[in-house]
């Protein structure tokens, strides 16, 4: 009796860590299960001071609105469904400071009067002319604060470089967790821009971590897809088994390292790939003839991992035609493949 009561506690124990590393790992991957197919996604940059560097016109709160207002989310969402795209990654804001989409936690410890943040939501806007044409949104956001912003910058108590950032980190939680518990199920997921120190920042064993991170971006969505981007790296690595894809930023998709993959999954996360198809991110003409970024795409997904490729904007928010062609040279070449 005492030896069926020690197997059948051993068996509790197995089986709990069992589910246990089916939780961190299995619902991980599964939630960015969707990524998995020859359909590229497509990512954009709408970033005030990179609007203020192509149109020529100094940024100000009120000129930020004016754009933002004037985004045009049904004709971008019908040129991603002309595409064929998946998924879309849009950015809710990086350095300047100014974000398109409010956020009261935000202001409340930033305490910057006007706001720089947009009155209308952006984000919220987006996704819902997506959800019409069962197209998912990824929200795009630093894993810092906006460096160009002294203001912000030190309200939130941030250091640039391998500083633990400890009361930053649970300022800018706070912050992710109301824009996560404001979308819910309407943003798909997340991709966290700028986690360069890993070791120093995310992995102690008490919150503010990587865990702690996570849930704040899944207090809206349980079932949102997180990737955090350590920079850019040749080979395709995952951080943490709190993401549930890779966030794959590579400069040169034709020489990017794809290895061991296992059962679709990478280190148990989904593989992923980001890469731009302009001269750099967010602006330019294409760079690769049309039969090359479908060539480099399809090598991508014959290696087992998904694909999001950056294009530039125009100024009412939607993808120029020169873009617009590759793109769907490139999912019509996926749908090809897959038949």
């Amino acid at each position: 009796m005492r030896t069926s009561h020690r197997f059948a506690r051993h068996a509790l124990v197995v089986l709990t860590l069992a589910l246990v590393c089916i939780t961190v790992h299995g619902e991980g991957a599964g939630r960015a299960a969707w990524m998995q197919g020859n359909r590229v996604g497509v990512m954009t940059h709408y970033l005030a001071d990179w609007r203020a560097r192509t149109d020529n016109v100094p940024m100000s709160v009120e000129s930020w609105n004016d754009l933002i207002d004037h985004f045009d989310v049904n004709a971008l969402a019908d040129q991603l469904k002309s595409v064929g795209a998946s998924h879309y990654v849009l950015t809710i804001g990086q350095n300047s400071g100014y974000y398109d989409s409010p956020n009261a936690t935000y202001d409340r410890l930033v305490g910057i009067k006007p706001t720089k943040l947009s009155k209308r939501d952006l984000i919220a806007d987006m996704a819902e002319a997506l959800a019409k044409r069962d197209i998912k949104l990824i929200a795009y956001l630093p894993s810092g604060a906006p460096n160009g912003d002294r203001a912000a910058r030190e309200a939130l108590q941030w250091q640039n470089g391998e500083h633990p950032n400890r009361e930053f980190q649970r300022k800018w939680e706070a912050i992710v967790r109301e824009w996560s518990k404001r979308w819910g199920p309407k943003v798909s997921g997340w991709w966290f821009d700028g986690a360069y120190w890993p070791n120093t920042m995310y992995r102690s064993t008490d919150a503010p971590n990587f865990k702690s991170f996570a849930a704040a971006a899944r207090a809206g969505n349980p079932n949102a897809a997180i990737a955090f981007n350590p920079g850019v790296i040749p080979r395709l690595i995952s951080v943490t088994p709190y993401e549930d894809y890779t966030a794959g930023e590579i400069s040169d998709p034709e020489h990017v390292e794809i290895r061991r993959i296992d059962g679709g999954r990478l280190d148990g996360v989904q593989p992923h790939i980001l890469s731009y198809l302009g001269r750099t991110w967010g602006m330019g003409e294409p760079r690769f003839a049309t039969d090359k970024a479908v060539e480099i795409t399809q090598a991508i997904h014959k290696a087992g991992a998904a694909m999001t490729w950056d294009v530039p904007l125009l100024k009412n928010g939607t993808i120029p035609p020169a873009f617009i062609e590759q793109l769907r040279a490139i999912n019509a070449r996926g749908a090809a493949a897959s038949n």
